[in-house]
């Protein structure tokens, strides 16, 4: 009993401490990550450029493949592993506030140090958060509306805006997915800035993320319905737009976990 109680309290003194936040912070943090954005426009496009070109990929892959179904859960999955993906942003916020060279080469730096280790294993939880959403979502589907093959994306629209089944796929699927995006968020909020920042492990990256999210709950889920509506905005813009919403908020999520862990 004595050894567990030393380890369990050794790991909470391991874990650094976060600080109450409110909205005023929230805005600050989006302020200097746009700033962060204008500052490095060459280097963040260069390291974003996946993002829209992946999103053109999955919607061209799901109309050849006959899966128009999973479209909508694989662009609002995306958002679940945004936060690993958007590692390079972190780096070159933190060198750019510590006044280091920040260029594209310097962006993934973490991937080759001790980090490493527990930026992946950040990655593979929210890599299986992924992978559970889209397996929650085809099953709800398929619940709904059986083994159908959609002839077009317009006639998948028309079922789903139009008959009961569809309007309930729309409203538990919703549910679902913000319940899954609730856990990521709360798991990676700040996980990987930690990280960077403090070579921590990835268990003590997670909790100190849930605790944040313990501690701010209101302030936090503020924080991801932002987060949802801008990515939102960037993929309504057949995902172009995601070119500069995903620096800014892979920038303000830095300045959010400057602010909020001591």
């Amino acid at each position: 009993m004595t050894s567990s109680s030393t380890l369990i309290h050794g790991y909470a003194a391991a874990r650094p401490a976060v600080r109450r936040i409110g909205v005023q912070d929230l805005k600050a943090a989006l302020s200097r990550g746009f700033d962060d954005f204008l500052a490095m426009p060459t280097h963040v496009l260069f390291v974003v450029l996946i993002y829209p070109i992946a999103g053109v990929v999955i919607a061209a892959a799901t109309f050849e493949r006959d899966l128009i179904p999973i479209l909508f859960p694989l662009a609002a999955g995306f958002a679940l592993i945004g936060p690993f993906a958007a590692l390079g942003l972190y780096e070159l916020s933190r060198r750019r506030e510590w006044g280091l060279p920040a260029t594209w080469a310097d962006a993934y730096a973490p991937l080759q140090g001790r980090s490493a280790k527990a930026v992946v294993a950040v990655g593979v939880v929210l890599a299986v958060i992924f992978l559970a959403w889209l397996c929650t979502a085809m099953g709800l589907y398929w619940a709904l509306f059986g083994e159908v093959s959609e002839p077009s994306l317009l006639a998948f629209l028309d079922d789903v805006l139009t008959t009961p089944r569809g309007w309930g796929l729309i409203l538990v699927g919703n549910l679902v997915g913000a319940a899954f995006s609730l856990l990521a968020l709360a798991v990676s909020a700040v996980s990987i800035p930690l990280i960077i920042d403090k070579d921590a492990d990835a268990g003590t990256a997670i909790e100190t993320s849930l605790a944040l999210m313990r501690e701010n709950p209101g302030t936090m889920l503020a924080w991801g319905a932002i987060v949802a509506g801008l990515l939102v905005l960037g993929m309504v813009s057949l995902f172009v737009g995601l070119a500069v919403v995903l620096p800014v908020l892979g920038h303000a999520t830095w300045h959010l976990y400057r602010r909020a862990v001591a």
